[in-house]
């Protein structure tokens, strides 16, 4: 199909959508109460509408003071019930897939209920309203001239009761249309393999000969497969290998500590990168314009939002408050209630506002992520950004970190203690310590108060990892690929440790 006709196609649906866009960009609020007052009534004869009487919720308060906030704890029973064939549980229809997740901070494997409203109507919708921002954006793409290089995760069946079981990516591709199979690389029975280094290989074989123009996937994984890519054909350039490529669509981890990696590898001004936030639970914003580090927060897939203000997150005095009572600039951990049932449901990411009119987001870490101890509220958005300011200045490049405190002993002082694995280390390990820690005090006032005459804390313990730490890490425990995470911050030593002991 000629790249006009493409173009024309995307565009008349753009127009269509942009309809409905400009909707809620305008009425946010409205449209927002709406769906909540559909989801309601959709679900009313459900268990859990039966239990909370959705019947008689008319207004959002009704449904905040009735409806308990909850976590995947509370729900593991019921989707357990639900995995077992029982229906009408918490959504009156079917639930057939469920999203294999391990999270980053527990081993244990959740899974995620994953409906046919869902799919529809939330990630596919979304995928959709990307390729067409990014079009609309980029109006000479040539992007469906070739394909898009899919990395996602594999897949494996539950097979008790005839309900399935994966990674989220795996049964997005499960359930695309035959015809979608077409414009994208790896087919799926690579693209579905389940053993992740003899998948590497695969992908690699399959796709180094194609036109590819576009990439997917998680900057971490990514950065991998390109590498290999690169070692392959012997190439220190991808666009040698893929001289069309001109877009990678990223998500699932912060692309701050990676930019630079991309551009030395992919180095052209024209390239574009687009940023997604999605999780097995729904999608939930994208990036709607070129060269822009925020997302705009999607209104009407089906999913009803609420935010915790982080301040008092786990607090006897923990408060909600709905998209209408947002403000810019403070960090809050989301809650959602979405067209697969979930109801009130953290999901353990947070966010903040950088704009409420239209509403418009960054990513700032996990509810989990981020260290605490001595009241410096460290969080992912700061240790990304520093390393990023740090690396240039060191003209260092790093792979993966970790960070976790040194706990006070008797009269002695807490630290942070960092372990990052460089693929180009820094010439001097303690003067990149020192730019760190100065760096982390401009960018964070409580860590500055708390460093300041090493009143509470003394200054940062740095090691430099050995290389294929983080990676051997992540074999060892069953991690590598999909959407798997290297845990940044944490409050414990448990992660630090583990690594240490390794390396």
């Amino acid at each position: 199909m000629a790249i006009p006709l493409v173009n024309s196609v995307a565009s008349w649906f753009l127009k269509k959508r942009f309809h409905q866009i400009d909707l809620f960009l305008k009425y946010p609020h409205e449209v927002q109460n709406e769906l909540l007052m559909s989801l309601l009534s959709l679900s009313k004869d459900t268990e859990i509408g039966k239990s909370y009487d959705f019947r008689t919720i008319r207004t959002y308060r009704e449904f905040a003071q009735r409806v308990p906030v909850s976590s995947y704890e509370d729900y593991q029973n019921l989707i357990e019930r639900s995995r077992k064939g029982e229906k009408n549980i918490f959504w009156p229809k079917p639930i057939k897939w469920f999203a294999k997740s391990s999270g980053t901070t527990n081993a244990k494997s959740k899974f995620i209920p994953v409906s046919a409203e869902s799919l529809e109507d939330c990630h596919y919708a979304a995928g959709k309203d990307l390729l067409c921002m990014y079009l609309n954006n980029n109006e000479n793409s040539a992007l469906f001239n070739g394909k898009n290089l899919r990395l996602g995760g594999s897949k494996e069946l539950y097979e008790e009761n005839g309900t399935t079981f994966g990674d989220l990516s795996a049964i997005l591709i499960d359930n695309m249309p035959f015809w979608a199979e077409f414009s994208s690389t790896p087919g799926n029975k690579v693209s579905l393999m389940s053993d992740w280094e003899y998948k590497m290989q695969a992908i690699v074989n399959e796709t180094v000969n194609e036109n590819v123009t576009s990439l997917a996937g998680v900057p971490s994984w990514m950065l991998v497969l390109l590498n290999n890519v690169l070692e392959s054909t012997d190439n220190k350039n991808i666009l040698d290998v893929w001289p069309n490529l001109e877009v990678y669509f990223h998500g699932g981890v912060s692309f701050l500590p990676y930019v630079d990696q991309y551009k030395s590898i992919i180095p052209s001004k024209s390239f574009k990168y687009y940023e997604i936030y999605n999780a097995s639970e729904g999608f939930f914003a994208i990036q709607d314009r070129n060269h822009s580090n925020e997302l705009l927060l999607m209104l009407d897939y089906g999913i009803f939002y609420e935010f915790i203000p982080m301040k008092t997150h786990g607090t006897l005095t923990e408060t909600l408050v709905p998209l209408s009572e947002v403000k810019k600039g403070e960090n809050y951990a989301i809650v959602i209630t979405t067209n697969a049932g979930l109801w009130r449901y953290k999901i353990g990411d947070t966010v903040m506002f950088t704009s409420t009119t239209p509403h418009r987001i960054k990513v700032t870490g996990r509810t989990k992520h981020f260290i605490n101890v001595f009241g410096e509220e460290l969080i992912i958005e700061n240790t990304d950004k520093a390393l990023k300011i740090v690396a240039k200045k060191t003209k260092s490049e790093i792979v993966d970190y970790t960070v976790a405190p040194i706990f006070m002993q008797g009269k002695s002082k807490g630290a942070h203690e960092w372990i990052i694995e460089f693929k180009t280390p820094p010439k001097d390990l303690d003067y990149f310590g020192e730019l760190l820690d100065n760096s982390l005090k401009s960018l964070n006032s409580d860590y500055e108060a708390k460093r300041y005459n090493n009143i509470t804390l003394n200054k940062p313990i740095i090691h430099a990892a050995k290389q294929g730490l983080f990676y051997k890490w992540m074999k060892h425990n069953n991690k590598l690929g999909g959407q798997h995470k290297v845990p940044r911050l944490s409050n414990s030593r448990k992660f630090l440790e583990a690594l240490l002991e390794i390396d």
